[in-house]
């Protein structure tokens, strides 16, 4: 999964591009920040030339916050998180895990959760983790 491609596509199907994973699914995370608290997705690194749309980018609606450093994709249509431009590094898109066709944040057993709150461009210092999400299946 790290050298291919992989297809992703929002909930109904509008936005549809290919991501080239960073490192695989080894970068998923999730972070605390006002934003990422209320839509609960974990992200996975992608360079940013690391995206091509196959359809639907003219449905994508942008976001900007805070600073306006980061911007935040969703589609139109379903309202779905695609990706996002990172303030953390802003050469990277984060993409939502659950867009990747096949797979789904519960096939991680665990997932690192970034300090959001306090963000290292305004503290200066480097990433926090605030924590780690654990997934436990019912048998």
């Amino acid at each position: 999964m790290r050298d291919e491609p992989v297809s992703c596509a929002c909930h109904c199907g509008t936005v549809r591009f290919e991501a080239r994973l960073v490192d695989g699914l080894n970068t998923a995370r999730r972070c605390t920040c006002s934003l990422c608290r209320m839509r609960g997705a974990v992200a996975v690194s992608v360079a940013l030339g690391g995206i091509r749309f196959t359809a639907g980018e003219d449905n994508l609606a942008r976001y900007r916050f805070n600073t306006g450093t980061a911007e935040h994709f969703f589609c139109k249509t379903c309202g779905i998180y695609t990706h996002h431009q990172r303030r953390s590094n802003p050469d990277q898109y984060g993409v939502n895990f659950a867009c990747i066709e096949g797979m789904s944040p519960f096939d991680l057993t665990e997932v690192i959760v970034n300090d959001g709150q306090n963000h290292p461009s305004d503290t200066g210092g480097e990433t926090r983790r605030a924590g780690i999400l654990r997934f436990f299946a019912d048998d």
